[in-house]
């Protein structure tokens, strides 16, 4: 029977695995927050949307590739969390919505988070090789960003950009497993994707802020303040810019543009709302961002069905 307790802070009462998985699994499943599923989307919308852009015009993306990279983001989301928690172990327990997580509470040791931690590595291999060879060794590269994110709140205020680094790292990728090769497009798609991330971690981060100032670590959201909603202005505007750019540089139609014009209220709906010391909105609007990107990634693949501007 489920138990309130049980539920980790930032999860949904209804979350899946708390009703439904097997008592013995959850633990594991919650190491890489499978309760949470937000994470995996916002690592897997740039690169659906990195597949979409350097697809053909007038034909839809690869959709094999569209579940490749959907099984991927799921398991080197789910390693990355891993690592976290792993690294995070002895500052976890002390704050209170992080308290719950499967190694302060005890539900898994460090030997067990260690070996589904390289079980999830196995599988997201098993994906990355399914790739041209030129996607493998991008991919196997963005392990090292894998590796630094979750140290990064110890030595800098901007941990998010670290994060931003490897969360986007797909609008790489998902441009080489359709081309073989980089180009310009998918570089400036992965520029505003960290500046997205930049934006959306910060406002997720404001939950935190009290508790990561008394433990020591480090978050932009403990360096902007009161100066956040600015910063998000400057974030968005640059993701924005970015994206509208890529739209520019692949010669999309006028239908891009306008469909984008609604990823634009959006943003701006997040700012106009945000209120940095009531933590429940800052994840409702955290949460929000997976509509904005479905939003860009059907204003791509719409782009490429009419003519362009």
């Amino acid at each position: 029977m489920l138990r309130p307790d049980q539920i980790i802070a930032d999860a949904s009462k209804q979350n899946w695995v708390d009703l439904y998985a097997p008592a013995r699994l959850q633990p594991y499943l919650k190491l890489s927050r499978l309760d949470r599923p937000i994470g995996t989307w916002l690592l897997l919308l740039p690169c659906l949307w990195s597949i979409a852009l350097a697809s053909p015009r007038g034909s839809f993306p690869d959709m094999w590739l569209f579940i490749l990279f959907g099984i991927g983001a799921l398991v080197m989301r789910g390693a990355g969390c891993t690592l976290n928690d792993i690294a995070d172990r002895n500052f976890d327990g002390k704050v209170e919505r992080t308290k719950k997580r499967p190694i302060p509470s005890g539900q898994v040791t460090l030997t067990q988070a260690f070996l589904w931690l390289a079980f999830q590595c196995l599988i997201g291999l098993i994906i990355l090789l399914q790739f041209n060879l030129f996607a493998i060794l991008l991919g196997i590269a963005s392990l090292i960003l894998l590796a630094i994110y979750p140290f990064a709140k110890r030595f800098t205020y901007w941990p998010q950009f670290f994060l931003g680094l490897a969360f986007n790292y797909g609008a790489l990728l998902g441009w080489a497993s359709v081309t073989g090769n980089l180009g310009t497009a998918p570089v400036v798609m992965y520029l505003g994707g960290i500046a997205w991330t930049l934006g959306y971690d910060t406002i997720y981060a404001h939950q935190d802020k009290e508790d990561d100032a008394l433990i020591g670590v480090k978050s932009t959201a403990l360096k902007f303040g009161g100066a956040t909603r600015y910063w998000l202005i400057g974030f968005y505007v640059f993701t924005l810019s970015a994206l509208t750019l890529c739209g520019f540089l692949t010669d999309m139609s006028v239908i891009f543009y306008i469909i984008m014009s609604g990823a634009a209220v959006h943003l701006f709906w997040q700012i106009k709302n945000l209120d940095i010391d009531d933590f429940d909105l800052c994840l409702q609007l955290f949460k929000s961002n997976k509509a904005f990107g479905g939003i860009v990634l059907v204003a791509i693949i719409a782009g490429k069905f009419t003519l362009p501007v």
